[in-house]
């Protein structure tokens, strides 16, 4: 029988983020007597979480690191674009009722 840090360290040489070819992997191990299919499923189902769980650390890590770049850059952020947008819409309605009123046009 093989222990669960061998188990750990097949299916991250099988490879993170490959569900397919983990589950492969462990019907392999099912078939061959070397884990129980009850085994099996719980497996599949806590390498599921954790991968799932690692790919949300993944993406809060990446989007933190991408706006305290922008930050440093001094590059507006999206909602911050938007802000300037809905801003510049109110202005330019603002504007044309001024102009109505006064009796201007272009």
């Amino acid at each position: 029988m093989m222990n669960i840090n061998e188990l750990w360290h097949k299916t991250l040489m099988a490879g993170l983020g490959v569900p397919e070819k983990m589950k492969e992997m462990i019907d392999d191990l099912v078939k061959k007597g070397e884990l129980s299919e009850s085994q099996g499923a719980k497996f599949v189902k806590e390498w599921s979480e954790k991968a799932g769980k690692t790919g949300d650390d993944i993406s809060k890590s990446m989007t933190d690191l991408i706006n305290s770049t922008l930050e440093k850059m001094n590059i507006p952020t999206k909602e911050e674009v938007e802000k300037l947008e809905r801003k510049v819409t109110a202005l330019s309605a603002r504007v044309k009722k001024l102009e109505g009123a006064s009796g201007t046009s272009d």
